[in-house]
């Protein structure tokens, strides 16, 4: 997965709680295997009209969030289901990073595993990021995984955590397999080994 140290990118909101996984990504795109092109599918519900065409009215299809990076979200994002391919849907389109209150736990554990970073902030905290996003246009967070901070232009810095090991992991870009592979040397002669026992 790639690496994440500092992420400067364009915010979009989305002002609805316990969003869950099938509306992330409805539960007949579920049958591809793939990890890539969910980008097109993600929110497809609420994207697009019965003729395919965008919905203009959806937050995420305005002109001025095209190309977003950064998503603020309400409580309980992520909820539902737990899908993996709601994350893959999100980082395919383009989401380096989702700044809500609450995250459901297997939605938050799956965006550190594919290269996501899910910060939790308290909902005052949230709530400015809302007005900030509505007061400026064109509004942008840079988030530093080295110093543990969401800043702005406007002179907003606020902190977040992230525990020691998932914040290595993202550091350096390691996923599940990625961290087994370090041990790759000592598997090789385990493997070696037993094939003479």
């Amino acid at each position: 997965m790639r690496a994440f140290t500092k992420h400067t990118g364009l915010v979009a909101v989305m002002d609805r709680a316990d969003v869950d996984t099938d509306q992330i990504i409805p539960k007949q795109f579920l049958k591809r295997i793939e990890r890539t092109g969910y980008e097109k599918l993600m929110f497809y519900d609420w994207r697009y009209r019965e003729d395919g065409s965008e919905n203009p009215e959806f937050e995420l299809n305005r002109p001025e969030v095209r190309g977003a990076s950064i998503l603020v979200v309400r409580r309980n994002f992520g909820c539902g289901s737990s899908r993996e391919h709601a994350v893959w849907a999100l980082e395919n389109h383009g989401f380096r990073v989702v700044i809500g209150p609450s995250f459901a736990d297997i939605f938050f554990n799956n965006c550190f595993k594919n290269g996501v970073l899910p910060i939790k902030c308290d909902e005052e905290q949230v709530e400015q990021l809302f007005h900030r996003f509505a007061e400026h246009p064109g509004y942008r967070l840079t988030v530093d995984l080295e110093s543990l901070t969401i800043a702005d232009a406007f002179g907003l810095q606020l902190a977040f955590h992230v525990d020691d090991f998932r914040r290595h992991c993202l550091r350096n870009g390691l996923d599940d397999i990625a961290l087994t592979l370090q041990h790759e040397d000592k598997i090789t002669a385990y493997e070696a080994a037993r094939e003479q026992a």
